[in-house]
């Protein structure tokens, strides 16, 4: 889950059809926050950030327990790649509680490898569908002026809570996490099978892989 946007230093062109209000844009020049947000957009508006022919995603196949899955600290093994996503590697998903006792989301990634500079972006998490628990709401905040919404489903995950794969409705935006930040490759393609037989049919890109002394934490940081 990666609602933030990082490029490396070659231009990059967005083209979109003109139903996509923002038309085409080259974001070579434009400050992160600007990209962050294009990133955010662009997908509520019905703008395919990566993949051309979008495929609705599947219900999800079990229910979640939540606080097994919406705490600590998960991280992205593999994902769809998109254009605004270049540069963006060991990410990672952690779910807290900010001040008012709410679930939060905080998505995290690294410049250019796995020891670059983080940026990350966060949201107040609802549940949509509370007894399954699968769907939620994020509202991420931005900037602190305005809330954007993404709807997230988890459509599967371990039943021992080692992973789990989250999409869009649409699968706009696909994602396999794990607690384990290096798991072992015959695991990956299992998963990765796992993600085309949930009916994902799109490129999958594995960005960099986690630094030595990564662990799976069970309390995000403050």
């Amino acid at each position: 889950m990666r609602p933030f946007v990082f490029t490396n230093a070659a231009p990059v062109v967005i083209r979109l059809p003109l139903a996509c209000v923002l038309g085409s844009m080259t974001l070579e020049h434009r400050p992160a926050s600007w990209r962050l947000t294009l990133f955010l957009i662009l997908p509520l508006a019905g703008c395919a950030t990566g993949q051309v022919d979008q495929t609705p995603a599947p219900e999800p196949v079990a229910s979640v327990d939540m606080a097994q899955l919406y705490t600590g600290r998960w991280y992205e093994i593999t994902r769809e790649p998109t254009h605004l996503t270049d540069g963006c590697v060991a990410g990672t998903t952690s779910y807290l509680a900010n001040a008012k006792g709410q679930l939060v989301q905080r998505d995290a990634c690294r410049t250019g490898t796995p020891e670059g500079k983080e940026r990350s972006f966060q949201g107040t998490v609802a549940v949509l569908d509370p007894g399954q628990n699968n769907k939620i709401l994020v509202r991420y905040r931005v900037w602190d002026v305005f809330t954007l919404p993404y709807t997230y489903w988890i459509l599967d995950h371990g039943k021992d809570y080692g992973w789990f794969i989250v999409a869009t409705p649409n699968m706009s935006i696909v994602s396999l996490l794990m607690r384990n930040p290096n798991p072992p490759q015959s695991q990956v393609d299992r998963l990765t099978a796992r993600i085309r037989a949930l009916g994902y049919n799109g490129p999958l890109e594995y960005p960099a892989r986690f630094p030595p002394g990564s662990v799976a934490l069970t309390t995000p940081p403050g």
